[in-house]
């Protein structure tokens, strides 16, 4: 699971901070952005900005964007690829 934020959309409440700390951080502009390995990923817009989530993180990560209220989180999840190869 990958998990990135629309900064033009975080009203920087830090609700998310609440849920995950590990995966989101909160920089001097007020706004969040994701974490990986704790680095702030701050390239708005950029793919520099998708962050891995660990499994022991997921659900946290899923209830900080289902209660954020800028609705600015965004989840990817990645299908496994034998799951893909049946598919096909």
């Amino acid at each position: 699971m990958r998990v990135w934020i629309d900064q033009d959309l975080c009203t920087g409440d830090g609700l998310c901070l609440d849920h995950c700390p590990d995966v989101f951080v909160q920089l001097e502009d007020g706004i969040a952005y994701v974490a990986e390995m704790a680095v702030a990923l701050n390239d708005p817009g950029g793919s520099g900005s998708l962050a891995f989530v660990p499994e022991r993180h997921r659900q946290a990560t899923i209830d900080a964007a289902l209660d954020c209220p800028g609705e600015c989180i965004f989840i990817e999840i990645e299908t496994p690829k034998a799951l893909r190869a049946s598919a096909a």
